[in-house]
């Protein structure tokens, strides 16, 4: 179940950054929003970080199972994989805010925007940072998952990629509030 997951995540992740690249050029105002592709992504990358949070509730529920059969979690021991949880958990939470936020119903051909305040201006700062912390704390994880020997190997130059991505995500949503108060 944890090769499915972190094959499931591969997508995610490669579904995201083209969501990010994307989403970041509408916001700026460099392409035209509406696209049946982009609507078509984003409800798939959505079903899979569904599946995502299921598998990882799952296998959490397990972990905890099986530390209550041993007789101690090892609380501080165990930071790292709290850690992973809360990020998780306080990402789902932005993203439901992020779908809020940015969902944009189909009025008889019209789509009408939601407005863009300081306050979701904040959350989707939010957003970014709890990304970034999950994919960090996620990274090696995952590569023990696709069974590479090497765990550090290219796990910092894929955080400083990611950081720098969603560097340009926050300033995208940045530039987009900056648009909505002029």
């Amino acid at each position: 179940m944890r090769k499915a997951n972190s094959v499931i995540t591969a997508f995610i992740m490669l579904l995201f950054l083209i969501h990010m690249i994307w989403g970041g050029l509408l916001l700026a105002g460099m392409v035209k929003g509406g696209s049946p592709v982009f609507s078509f992504m984003s409800g798939a990358l959505m079903v899979l970080i569904c599946l995502h949070v299921i598998i990882s509730v799952k296998l959490t529920a397990d972990t905890i199972i099986a530390s209550r059969r041993a007789g101690a979690f090892y609380f501080r021991e165990n930071k790292l994989f709290l850690a992973r949880r809360i990020s998780g958990l306080a990402l789902a939470v932005f993203i439901a805010v992020h779908v809020l936020i940015f969902y944009v119903p189909n009025d008889g051909g019209a789509y009408r925007l939601n407005p863009f305040n300081i306050a979701a201006l904040i959350s989707q700062l939010l957003l970014v940072v709890c990304l970034l912390l999950h994919i960090i704390l996620n990274v090696k994880p995952m590569k023990i998952a696709f069974g590479f020997s090497d765990r550090k190997k290219g796990s910092y130059d894929f955080a400083i990629v990611m950081a720098i991505l969603l560097f340009i995500a926050a300033a995208a949503f940045l530039v987009y509030y900056l648009r909505w108060q002029a």
